[in-house]
């Protein structure tokens, strides 16, 4: 494939091939998470959020990921907040902060000089050329502190995403977990907006977990292969992406859709029941 020809050959696409792969492992492993605990909205709501901080950064000349780390980080840990004093109800708050945030960046990218709708498009579906070496730093720290966690504290993770009253009986602190998971969340969901964007990003957070827990039932292993099909989406995607020319974010969320569907329909067939004799 004429991908794998130009791997080594172009820096922009080792870039872009190195970030799929460590976007994969974090988004799989923190997607994990999000999905047992039933918080896509929250997700989706911060990786909007986040567009505010973009669009401010652009505006005031500042980097554009710092900036949209800055508000995902506001806003993750605001909701959480919110919804642990209860001052509002949590999709309240997400709503809120998702709307203000787009409404921010899209005002803030509007106000920038030879501002242009090509800026705007490549943060919202994805761009190959954007990643940067700094976004591979960023995203290889954030995973390889993702990865151990998950293996010094999966089971006290596991038991606030399933049941917080139980880990709390537990002595697990239950308050500093949620607001370090809420952060986490923040960093993986920003890191990788260059390949994904800000419209598809929520997807790669929960299909493969989705797609993993039709497979499996048992959390541990869908902490194990949600990473590894979103690492397998991500990289089908990439290249399916440079060969036709297409954003890559719309191209990962295709390939794992399918991949969605031949799973689904795979288990539906196996539990099929036989006709009585």
């Amino acid at each position: 494939m004429e991908f794998f020809d130009d791997l080594f050959r172009y820096g922009y696409l080792g870039n872009a091939f190195a970030a799929a792969l460590l976007s994969g492992i974090a988004c799989g492993l923190v997607g994990t998470y999000i999905v047992c605990r039933r918080m896509v909205f929250l997700a989706g709501g911060i990786t909007h959020a986040s567009f505010g901080g973009l669009g401010l950064a652009f505006w005031m000349g500042g980097n554009p990921i710092l900036g949209a780390m800055l508000f995902a980080l506001v806003s993750s840990i605001g909701i959480e907040w919110a919804g642990t004093r209860g001052r509002i109800r949590e999709d309240s708050a997400i709503g809120i902060i998702w709307s203000i945030g787009m409404a921010l960046g899209a005002f803030f990218m509007s106000l920038r000089p030879g501002y242009t709708s090509g800026d705007l498009a490549a943060y919202l579906f994805g761009s190959i050329i954007t990643v940067t070496d700094g976004d591979i730093i960023a995203l290889a720290a954030l995973t390889a502190l993702l990865v151990l966690g998950a293996a010094l504290w999966l089971r006290p993770i596991m038991y606030v995403a399933f049941d917080r009253d139980f880990a709390r009986s537990r002595g697990i602190p239950t308050r500093a977990v949620s607001y370090g998971m809420a952060a986490v969340m923040a960093l993986a969901i920003v890191l990788s907006i260059r390949i994904m964007g800000i419209v598809l990003l929520i997807s790669l957070v929960t299909m493969p977990v989705v797609i993993a827990n039709t497979l499996f039932r048992s959390f541990r292993r869908i902490a194990v292969a949600a990473p590894v099909i979103a690492v397998a989406g991500n990289t089908a995607g990439l290249v399916l992406s440079y060969e036709q020319e297409v954003p890559p974010g719309a191209a990962i969320i295709f390939t794992l859709t399918v991949g969605l569907i031949a799973v689904k329909l795979l288990t539906l067939h196996r539990k099929k029941p036989t006709a009585a004799a």
